[in-house]
């Protein structure tokens, strides 16, 4: 049996994609939520089913060969194009159908969401939604496997995402600032300050962990502030700001925050901000869409947002 006539797999394909993104097959194989031997099988069966090497495994990361380069955009307007026609297909049965699915980081997710789309909704209509919280690059991989319309997050124009590489349209929806926060002392003084003299104490950092998507913003945009004139050492890491903010109320050190997050304990004065203004760091709160043509409940949404309603 020739290449041509041999079986294909459409999980093959996803596979593919997934490896192409990363170069990883273990990254990969984990994203896909198979083991990786019977993800390798995947990826050798396409290719036998190509009758070509698609990858050049001796480059690390995993590199596309020439072929693949060719395959890969073809792959993706194929896949987009079968998307497309189910959800169609879908609508067609359920002319009323009116779901919207979403992915958002997890601070945002209760932060920042339910507001904004409420106001949407006052145009739309009610809808149906199903929202997937999770870290950012989960919810990234749910977008480059095409299992939500929509993905909330936070950005920051010096700091290009994965999405941007893979042509995924943008819109800004709000603005948040990244301040850094302490528990409050009873004057209303922030229990440690990295404008103070005391910032030569080695002052304890509440850090999110390097993978983190408000980690990977504040590495790039405040790389500058926390250099050698701010003596620091982190004494906590994690990957979510919620759990950031606990240890903060619990005064064990500064943890950059988004304002949407903390602005109750701001206000209420369990938190107080640590550090002057050239210590925050303002960030875009952005949406992001599948590039390929969606349902018309999510291209209605979207029409609105980038018509500049979103509030």
């Amino acid at each position: 049996m020739g290449p041509g006539n041999r079986p294909l797999d459409l999980e093959w394909l996803e596979d593919f994609l997934v490896l192409a993104e990363t170069g990883s097959f273990s990254r990969a194989a984990k994203a896909r939520f198979i083991a990786q031997p019977a993800f390798s099988r995947h990826i050798r069966s396409l290719e036998e089913w190509t009758g070509v090497a698609l990858f050049d495994r001796s480059a690390h990361p995993a590199v596309l060969t020439p072929a693949g380069e060719r395959f890969k955009p073809l792959l993706e307007d194929l896949l987009g194009r079968l998307e497309a026609a189910r959800l169609k297909t879908r609508e067609a049965h359920d002319e009323a159908a009116t779901g919207l699915r979403f992915a958002a980081t997890h601070v945002l997710s209760f932060a920042f969401f339910p507001g904004w789309f409420s106001r949407l909704e006052q145009t739309l209509g009610p809808r149906t939604v199903q929202m997937h919280s999770n870290n950012l690059e989960a919810c990234e991989d749910l977008m480059l496997q095409r299992g939500v319309h929509f993905l909330l997050c936070h950005g920051h124009p010096s700091v290009p995402g994965r999405l941007e590489a893979s042509g995924h349209p943008m819109r800004a929806v709000g603005q948040d600032t990244l301040l850094p926060v302490a528990a409050a002392q009873a004057d209303g003084t922030p229990a440690f300050h990295l404008d103070s003299a005391s910032a030569k104490d080695d002052l304890p950092i509440l850090a999110y962990h390097p993978s983190a998507g408000l980690g990977r913003l504040l590495q790039t945009g405040l790389r500058s502030r926390l250099g050698g004139d701010a003596p620091h050492r982190t004494v906590f890491s994690a990957h979510h700001a919620v759990v950031l903010k606990t240890m903060a109320l619990e005064g064990r050190g500064i943890a950059w925050l988004p304002r949407s997050l903390v602005a109750a304990e701001l206000q209420s004065g369990q938190l107080a901000v640590a550090g002057g203004d050239n210590w925050a760091l303002d960030v875009q709160i952005r949406l992001y869409r599948q590039p390929g043509e969606m349902t018309a409940s999510a291209e209605a949404l979207w029409s609105l947002v980038s018509g500049g309603a979103s509030g």
